[in-house]
């Protein structure tokens, strides 16, 4: 497509929403990772518009998720950046951006990652939740050492 003065069209085709969330600056290729870890998966009824591959001057290339609905929490966005480091998250009131924020990773997280380790006590049938230290460039088990970097999205509890 081409905009109105024969150069190429950047404008957006998903339209504002009224109330919600709007992940932005999403790892290119993350989007579908983000939407199972905010457990939307189609069958709650929530209304998502998701752009992938999207070209970026911050990032070359991003993926954004705009959630109709739903502000999400902080527990919410502590696993977000887990995924998706460069993340901005746009709440948005009345059709306007009521805060915006970059995403920050926790010191720890419990509950929402199971340890790829299959001798870790967090999988055993033992009433203990995976909980993991956040590195720089992973996460560590607090239980067993296991280091989990480059897959942390397979590793989201279902």
């Amino acid at each position: 497509m081409t905009g109105t003065d024969g150069g190429p069209d950047r404008e957006m085709r998903v339209s504002k929403i009224e109330n919600g969330t709007v992940i932005d600056h999403i790892t290119s290729g993350q989007a579908l990772n983000v939407l199972a870890l905010l457990s939307i998966d189609g069958t709650g009824g929530d209304v998502v518009s998701v752009g992938i591959n999207v070209p970026s001057d911050r990032l070359g290339y991003k993926d954004v998720a705009k959630i109709e609905g739903r502000e999400l929490s902080q527990s919410e966005l502590d696993v977000l950046s887990l995924i998706a480091p460069a993340a901005t998250i746009n709440i948005i009131r009345g059709y306007e951006v009521a805060d915006k924020q970059r995403v920050e990773p926790p010191e720890h997280v419990s509950g929402v990652l199971d340890c790829p380790n299959p001798d870790c006590i967090s999988t055993e049938d033992e009433p203990v939740d995976p909980r993991f230290e956040v590195l720089g460039d992973g996460l560590r088990c607090v239980y067993c050492d296991t280091i989990v970097r480059d897959d942390i999205a397979e590793h989201i509890r279902a």
